[in-house]
């Protein structure tokens, strides 16, 4: 792996985080406050779709930002970059979309209980199932953008 490559990578991730960060807190709180999904309860796959999109239009709009100006270190137009990053999202992101509502429909996933600080607290499967698609999206969508959006000419 060339040093250019590790960096770009590391730079990713650590946008990532944040990035995931957000759109899974915005995702929870579609599921759970706006939607009160509560534990036990299957999610409908309305609820599940539009918790994602919502949550992940917001992720979009963040990574964007962060991965144009200190990822990639893109010159070209910001329009092109655009629109190059929303086509590369779209193949990355209806993918993970499916992947989510198979795994809610036909996987047999569990709620995981959870014990800390001597209080219970229970990730209901439907959003495990979330952030099993947001680990799928975010290494497709880097490879995208690395190697589609944010391209340059010099590579």
């Amino acid at each position: 792996m060339n040093r250019k490559f590790f960096f770009e990578a590391l730079k990713y991730g650590i946008i990532g985080v944040f990035n995931t960060l957000l759109t899974a807190i915005i995702i929870w709180l579609m599921m759970h406050l706006v939607f009160r999904q509560q534990q036990g309860n299957d999610a409908s796959a309305e609820v599940v779709s539009i918790s994602n999109i919502v949550g992940y239009v917001a992720g979009l709009i963040n990574s964007f930002i962060w991965n144009r100006k200190w990822t990639f270190k893109s010159k070209s137009a910001w329009k092109r970059d655009f629109m190059r990053f929303i086509f590369a999202f779209l193949i990355c992101y209806i993918p993970q979309l499916l992947l989510v509502n198979v795994l809610n429909n036909y996987a047999d996933i569990k709620d995981l209980e959870i014990n800390f600080l001597e209080r219970s607290y229970c990730i209901t499967s439907a959003y495990l199932c979330q952030l099993a698609g947001i680990v799928f999206f975010t290494v497709m969508n880097f490879l995208c953008n690395k190697y589609f959006t944010f391209r340059r000419g010099d590579e």
